[in-house]
């Protein structure tokens, strides 16, 4: 079942395909206002996003990660900006009405312990902490194929 979904998604692109099917790797980031323990996640789907307010293809996917979020209350949405102007980051929250948890990372420690070039960059980890997929640019996160694989995790 599992490889022919694989094949027909091709999404396994960028520098670090290999680490899919190994545990993902653990990262605590505190923003000052928000902090994010992935170990306290373990045991929920997690939707780890790294993006950017000032990235257009991250601004293009977050109203269909909004409604996959409330269409899937059990999948924890994670999102880790990288921007570096916090004014800018908490504004676009609120405009934006941003209601799962993020992070500001201007450090870009997640992105470089995932091997992330590119934003956004989507991860999805099991409930084991396992990762299962890498999504790499915009997605459609209300599309039937990743609502049914977020379902089976």
């Amino acid at each position: 079942m599992g490889m022919g979904l694989l094949l027909a998604t091709g999404c396994e692109r960028g520098e670090h395909p290999g680490n899919v099917g190994k545990v993902a790797p653990e990262f605590a980031v505190n923003d000052g206002v928000t902090s994010v323990d992935l170990n306290k996640l373990r045991g929920k789907v997690v939707v780890l996003n790294l993006w950017a307010s000032w990235c257009a293809p991250c601004v293009e996917e977050l109203p269909s990660l909004l409604e996959m979020q409330r269409e899937l209350p059990d999948v924890a949405v994670v999102g880790v900006s990288i921007d570096e102007d916090d004014t800018a980051y908490r504004r676009f929250l609120v405009r934006h009405q941003v209601d799962f948890l993020t992070v500001r990372d201007p450090s870009q420690s997640v992105n470089k312990l995932y091997g992330t070039v590119q934003i956004p960059e989507t991860y999805v980890i099991d409930r084991q902490g396992v990762l299962r997929r890498k999504f790499v640019s915009a997605q459609d996160w209300t599309s039937p194929e990743i609502v049914n694989f977020l379902k089976k995790l």
